[in-house]
């Protein structure tokens, strides 16, 4: 009841200060979750298509299905892959998840 007009003003001075203080939790908490979680996947995606852009005839691959077998065409889009003896299937090249052996190009003789 006896609250004088001066007093009233000096706690609301002081709440800009404190806002920002309480935001900087939330600002920290955020930046470790980039670096925690975000980057990590980011340069993972970034590992993976550079793989998949450089499939070549030869290479033996995984697919996300469990298919492993060696690329036998590479097209823009998708790849033929062959799984077996004269069994060949076509698979899109966003689905190989590894590579399981590379083909080495012919070491020239010297």
């Amino acid at each position: 009841m006896l609250v004088t007009p001066a007093y009233a003003q000096a706690a609301g001075g002081a709440s800009g200060a404190a806002g920002l203080a309480s935001f900087l939790p939330l600002i920290l908490i955020f930046v470790i979750m980039y670096f925690l979680m975000i980057r990590p996947q980011q340069k993972r995606v970034k590992e993976h298509r550079a793989m998949v852009e450089a499939l070549k005839k030869g290479d033996e691959i995984v697919t996300q299905g469990g298919l492993i077998g060696k690329v036998t065409s590479v097209r823009e889009n998708e790849l033929e892959v062959e799984i077996a003896p004269g069994v060949k299937v076509r698979v899109i090249r966003s689905t190989v998840t590894g590579l399981v052996n590379r083909t080495q190009p012919a070491a020239a003789n010297s």
